[in-house]
């Protein structure tokens, strides 16, 4: 190990097969290869950061040149070779970093250099880092060595990229695929880091970097560093002090937050995140706690303790445990959606936490959303949905969490007294733009002037056509406002029939043959007189009082 080292994640760094975590089956297989001499051309090792790629290299390459074989591979006392390529100072261990050398010209070097034979060990080894960041002429001259190497060179890759890298180069080698280390396996880890370091830090403290490092050993080394060298000597690293450090909060007070949307208390809930976004949370670090917490809900019952990788503890575990009993599915899948629709909107607002406060708001109305159904027919398009019902029933059942008394309210009432609703007579398609426009539904406007053709309208029933402009949810639109102003159900049918013109063209007919009227005035004519190049481009009607 490199004593001299004051980073943990290089201090600590496996040495020997032995001081791997969480790959034992890789090492397993390399080991029994090597002492079957059947060592494959080349290694390729994939996986997220800071699982032990490069290092299982440079320990394999350990393995093929230790003095004393593999049976009796060098942990404390290193042998001449195994010290040299764990500094990276071994001459017939070649180490390359294919994000700084990506050209043909560096792996023709490359190749040059493997014609000759090992110097002091039994392998000349290359290990290229991040291979995937090598040009595709640069893979297909390493193809055919690749293929057909001399008995005493190997090569070992590794990358985070496997996709990045050509079938027929990964064809050619030994792959294996690392594992993201399992949470209490990298917990324990840490902990006897800790331990070696005298530092003082909770079981909880260390859970959250467990938890932040997701699987990756050098995440993990590297919070704890950062965190023992945070706080004083004399002090532990508590949960709170953690999650001041690493920008966390504590997750009951998202469990609390929940609760709260739950039972839309509009002003508690703008209360409780204003305190959350106090501690200094990013709001898309929220935002994904929040879809955390969700999937938590959504699926505690399928879920143990050790399965949310230290996300809750048992109290909170417990907590949302009780609590789903009385949420309805629907209402979490809905939850779900607004949330990563909420995560893509972060990107484009200038204030994010205004837009968060918007996004709890809204969750806390999700229960007036309506459902609409499309008819097995395709070109007609019903809403099934009597919206004039939901929001009456909606004045009960406010509170998303399900209980007795309100679904014994809502299951038998089927009817309606029609005379709480205010109807709207629509007897025209005039009328109908009317009501658009008073209702200040100024995209329905728009799509009915413009890309609508009216073929028949009669109570209850539209028939039209339409061109390649017509917005996509125009019809389900249609409906569900006709049904809420109304309270009545319309069928909204598309026609093969071309249909009357649309009213944006009939304005520009009326006002084409206005213009072709005037331009056969006296006035219009004298004025050419005296502009010959005056061209007539619109009329406007004036009050005589004007």
């Amino acid at each position: 190990m490199n004593k001299n080292s004051k980073v943990l994640a290089l201090k600590y760094r496996p040495q020997t097969f032995n001081d791997l975590i969480g790959q034992q089956v890789v090492a397993d297989t390399i080991i029994n290869s090597v002492k079957a001499n059947k060592v494959p051309n080349a290694y390729l090792f994939t996986g997220i950061r800071g699982i032990g790629k490069t290092t299982i290299a440079r320990i394999v390459a350990k393995s093929l040149n230790c003095l004393n074989g593999i049976e009796n591979l060098c942990e404390n006392d290193l042998c001449e070779n195994c010290d040299a390529i764990a500094n990276s100072s071994h001459i017939d261990v070649l180490e390359m970093d294919a994000a700084s050398k990506t050209g043909v010209d560096d792996v023709r070097d490359l190749i040059e250099f493997s014609r000759y034979g090992p110097t002091s060990s039994k392998y000349k080894i290359f290990i290229i880092d991040e291979v995937h960041m090598l040009s595709k002429q640069a893979f297909n001259a390493l193809l055919k060595t690749l293929e057909e190497p001399p008995e005493y060179l190997k090569f070992i890759f590794a990358t985070t990229e496997i996709k990045k890298i050509p079938i027929t180069v990964v064809s050619r080698c030994q792959r294996f695929d690392l594992s993201r280390i399992k949470s209490m396996e990298l917990f324990e880890f840490i902990k006897k880091i800790k331990d070696k370091e005298n530092g003082k830090a909770s079981d909880e403290a260390l859970k959250l970097i467990v938890k932040i490092s997701e699987g990756s050993v050098r995440d993990a080394l590297s919070l704890l560093d950062r965190a023992l060298l945070s706080i004083d000597n004399e002090k532990e690293l508590d949960l709170n002090a953690a999650q001041k450090i690493f920008g966390y909060f504590d997750k009951s007070q998202l469990i609390e937050l929940f609760k709260l949307i739950l039972k839309g208390d509009q002003n508690k809930v703008i209360e409780k995140y204003r305190k959350i976004y106090d501690q200094g949370v990013e709001p898309k670090i929220f935002i994904n706690d929040f879809l955390e917490i969700l999937y938590y809900f959504k699926n505690i019952s399928a879920l143990t303790l050790e399965s949310t990788n230290f996300t809750l503890n048992d109290e909170e575990f417990n907590n949302i445990k009780e609590i789903s009993n009385d949420i309805n599915s629907e209402v979490l899948i809905l939850f779900w959606q607004f949330t990563i629709q909420t995560l893509n909107e972060l990107d484009i607002v200038s204030n994010q936490h205004l837009s968060i406060e918007m996004f709890l708001l809204r969750l806390i109305h999700l229960g007036d959303i309506k459902p609409l159904n499309k008819d097995t027919n395709n070109e007609i398009i019903e809403n099934n949905q009597d919206s004039a019902s939901h929001k009456i029933l909606s004045k009960d059942t406010i509170d998303q969490i399900k209980n007795v008394s309100q679904e014994k309210k809502i299951k038998p009432q089927t009817k309606i007294d029609t005379k709480v609703i205010n109807e709207i007579s629509i007897n025209s398609f005039k009328d109908l733009l009317d009501v658009c426009y008073s209702k200040k539904e100024i995209k329905l406007k728009y799509d009915l002037e413009n890309n609508v053709n009216l073929v028949k309208f009669e109570n209850g029933r539209i028939e039209i056509s339409f061109n390649d402009n017509l917005d996509k949810n125009f019809v389900k639109d249609l409906s569900t406002k006709l049904l809420e102003w109304t309270n009545q159900r319309w069928i909204i049918s598309f026609s093969k029939s071309k249909g009357e013109i649309s009213i944006k063209d009939k304005e520009k007919n009326k006002k084409k043959e206005l213009i072709e009227k005037a331009k056969k005035s006296d006035l219009y004519k004298n004025m050419l007189n005296y502009f010959s190049d005056a061209e007539l481009i619109d009329i406007k009607n004036i009050k005589k009082d004007d």
